[in-house]
């Protein structure tokens, strides 16, 4: 009697061991799911975009460890803590009101405060915060800005700002005392390429156009009026470092540090909703005073 092979009482095993199934397809692996679609899944209130912020920013840990990046990848029933910092970056700067009717809300901006949250997580309060924003001052700019409480009433001051219909006074100070006590700058401005999140004078840039006027200096600093007739971002900045005088603070234009951008949006006419010219002042910070 010839036997062919042992007999089982599971089938399935002398099927792996005759080679027929391999003992890995019978046990198959635990899932692993991407770190920012896990947290999807138990933090609903935010987003994905959001909660890659939050691993970006270090707010996350799996395990205990902290996360490295959004596109790492978990079994299901791993720990994942999220903690977004309770304290709000500069919660402590908070703008004047300088105005309010049903249709705008004009304020005194602090130096610091951000115009407009970056990204899809801001841990800070921003103008946006406020109303709508039809324009923009640089974060370390104080001054008067306009914000608007619908959308219609956005559209309608932001293309007097696009159609050069408003006129805007700064106040800045600057390194040394200029040549002339007051002239017009005509130079254009391009983005510079070397370092894309600045700007400089450039022949094939956008026109820019600034008046300045010098109101007081002690040959060390001077206090000048800025009267931009264009809005390039960075123009006064671009135009005064050009000119070799710097702003005070403006380090990223070769300026000498300070404790804040010595630049002040001291002045904003603009047509509000109903056709009446207004023109709205914020008083110069104390700290320009005491420079000079």
């Amino acid at each position: 009697m010839i036997r062919t092979g042992k007999k089982f009482s599971k089938p399935e095993m002398s099927r792996v061991i005759n080679g027929d199934i391999k003992l890995a397809e019978q046990m198959e692996a635990p899932e692993k799911v991407r770190l920012d679609i896990l947290m999807t899944e138990i933090y609903k209130s935010y987003n994905r975009s959001s909660l890659q912020k939050f691993i970006e920013l270090g707010f996350v840990t799996v395990d205990g460890e902290l996360a490295k990046k959004a596109n790492q990848k978990f079994e299901r029933g791993v720990k994942i803590d999220l903690k977004v910092p309770d304290e709000q970056k500069n919660a402590d700067l908070i703008p004047e009101k300088v105005y309010e009717d049903e249709n705008v809300l004009v304020l005194n901006k602090p130096a610091g405060l951000l115009s407009m949250a970056k990204g899809e997580y801001c841990p800070e309060k921003t103008l946006g915060d406020y109303g709508l924003l039809v324009h923009r001052l640089d974060r370390d700019t104080s001054g008067v800005v306009i914000l608007a409480k619908n959308e219609e009433v956005q559209k309608f001051l932001k293309r007097q700002f696009q159609d050069r219909k408003t006129h805007k006074t700064y106040y800045a100070i600057i390194d040394g005392q200029p040549k002339l006590d007051a002239a017009r700058i005509d130079l254009p401005i391009a983005r510079d390429l070397k370092r894309p999140t600045t700007f400089r004078v450039d022949a094939k840039g956008k026109e820019s156009e600034t008046f300045y006027k010098v109101l007081k200096t002690d040959g060390k600093h001077s206090l000048v009026e800025l009267k931009p007739i264009s809005g390039r971002t960075h123009q006064l900045r671009v135009h005064m470092k050009y000119l070799g005088h710097p702003i005070l603070g403006d380090v990223v234009y070769g300026g000498e540090k300070a404790d804040r951008l010595y630049l002040h949006a001291g002045s904003l006419e603009i047509t509000l909703p109903g056709g009446k010219r207004t023109v709205f002042t914020v008083p110069m910070p104390k700290e320009f005073k005491d420079v000079l």
